[in-house]
């Protein structure tokens, strides 16, 4: 296995530079997008007739003109990414994240910072897409800290939050938007069919120790070692480095900061009427202020602990100082800015031809014809899902194409839609960590090259597709053991219908 990864990572290095590959890849599509419209590509299904649209016709070439640049400020994780960096980079400026490692290090047995840090991963899945700009980058700190290769902490942390996606042990704000689209589709079998938020909790709280267990396997038995053989040793063990008396004052200080921070959210979150609830439903967790505000909030988190740490520690010693670290914070993320640019332009070009999803539809129809076993075919749909999500990344879009097929389908075999949907799942997160499309991987790259500069695609892909295959594998057979066993997938979410 180390060979073949290797040699992935040789020949995706040898690609281009990621911002010329992206646009290469973006030329790609806008080729593909007229070929295919010009010989008529569509598909059918309950979504209606879709075409694939010309990216090369008056009205593709005036969208590529006229939304160039919007493409680009309205790319999701680009606001997040620096908006997180504000706050995260100050904490590292002023030396507090490496003072909080370190305490870290020193008090957290070796042995279990892989599997605790996987496990973050996935819990980061609640908080939206915190975990892809706070966790990855801290999961490399953390290996550093402990002598460890910090690209094998990266990988961790981007398999727990990325390829661990629907594995939680709470219920996230994913379920009950594929609840929804779930419950549409069975109407169209039985109109009183509805599927609940909670319809999958079970299998996913079985599925997060799963993810867990196999992160930490593929972590220290074949990604490390491969990167520390390729590397010829590990990175200098600086876990014994010492915090000072004034570090150690201006940390607890800062982590007081933190605390009180915490416990005035906390408070402001209590009442009924609080301004972070839904307005209409007073939930905290769908739909609420504290959750789509919960970027800036983690930005100040961060931020205003770095300021008290780094006034009383001595590295910032004044408001200017403080500013200098903003700019300084923002210059350092001028790769990742350039380089998302143009994955912007090739996720919406793509998006607009309708390429990924009349080659899905056509897809679920070949499935759907396929005389299997129910078993079969469910695993042979996981599968399908894992291959769609290489070229659609958006759970949400997928689903709506994938359920009014395959939920009536299943239904009609006697499969309820809970099992459908925990089968989508398992595919919507394997891939997760290894296609390009998806919106966060130029970020992992940007990361990867602080710890190496040669990384590319290549040496991403190559660390993260050992999960991906493991994951894929795993998972499957997990559904297939819950299957045989007839377990309830949550709360009166029985796998067969009566």
């Amino acid at each position: 296995m180390s060979g073949f990864l290797n040699g992935v990572e040789k020949v995706g290095n040898r690609l281009p530079h990621p911002i010329t590959l992206f646009a290469i890849l973006t030329l790609a599509v806008i080729l593909a997008s007229f070929f295919c419209s010009l010989f008529g590509l569509s598909a059918d299904g309950e979504m209606g007739h879709v075409a694939v649209q010309s990216l090369l016709s008056r009205e593709g070439l005036s969208y590529m003109l006229t939304n160039l640049v919007g493409n680009f400020t309205g790319f999701a994780p680009l606001g997040v990414v620096l908006v997180t960096m504000l706050g995260v980079g100050c904490a590292e400026g002023s030396g507090l994240l490496s003072a909080a490692l370190k305490k870290l290090v020193s008090v957290t047995p070796r042995a279990i910072i892989t599997p605790t840090l996987v496990f973050l991963g996935v819990l980061s899945n609640v908080a939206a897409d915190v975990g892809y700009v706070v966790l990855i980058p801290l999961g490399a700190l953390v290996f550093r800290l402990y002598g460890r290769h910090p690209m094998a902490g990266l990988a961790a942390a981007f398999a727990g939050v990325s390829g661990g996606f629907s594995a939680n042990l709470l219920i996230g704000a994913l379920d009950p938007m594929l609840a929804g689209i779930s419950t549409e589709a069975a109407g169209l079998v039985d109109a009183g069919f509805v599927v609940a938020p909670s319809d999958n909790w079970y299998f996913m709280m079985a599925s997060t120790v799963l993810i867990v267990c196999i992160g930490t396997l593929v972590t220290d038995k074949i990604v490390e070692p491969r990167l520390s053989a390729a590397q010829g040793e590990t990175a200098p063990d600086t876990a014994a480095a010492a915090l000072t008396p004034r570090e150690n004052k201006a940390l607890l200080f800062a982590g007081v900061t933190f605390l009180v921070l915490a416990a005035a959210l906390i408070c402001a979150a209590l009442p009924q009427n609080s301004f972070l609830r839904n307005s209409e439903t007073g939930s905290l967790i769908h739909d609420s202020p504290l959750i789509n505000g919960l970027i800036p909030l983690i930005a100040l988190l961060f931020f205003i602990p770095s300021v008290v740490y780094g006034r009383i520690a001595g590295t910032y010693e004044g408001e200017r100082a403080v500013c200098g670290q903003l700019e300084k914070n923002m210059a350092s993320m001028g790769a990742y800015i350039a380089l998302t640019f143009m994955a912007a332009q090739l996720v919406a070009f793509f998006n607009y031809s309708n390429l990924g999803a009349v080659l899905a539809m056509k897809g679920a129809a070949f499935l759907g014809a396929v005389d299997l076993p129910g078993p079969v075919l469910m695993a042979a749909f996981v599968l399908f899902t894992a291959l769609v999500n290489l070229i659609m990344g958006s759970a949400s879009a997928k689903w709506n194409i994938f359920a009014p097929v395959f939920v009536p389908m299943f239904m009609l075999l006697g499969y309820s839609p809970a099992l459908t949907q925990v089968a989508y799942r398992i595919g919507d997160s394997c891939t997760n960590i290894i296609t390009p499309l998806m919106s966060y991987f130029p970020m992992v790259v940007v990361f990867a090259r602080q710890y190496d500069k040669q990384a590319g695609v290549g040496t991403v892909a190559a660390s993260m597709l050992p999960y991906s295959f493991f994951f894929l594998l795993g998972w499957t057979g997990l559904l297939a053991l819950w299957m045989v066993l007839g377990l309830p997938l949550g709360p009166g979410a029985a796998m067969m219908l009566s």
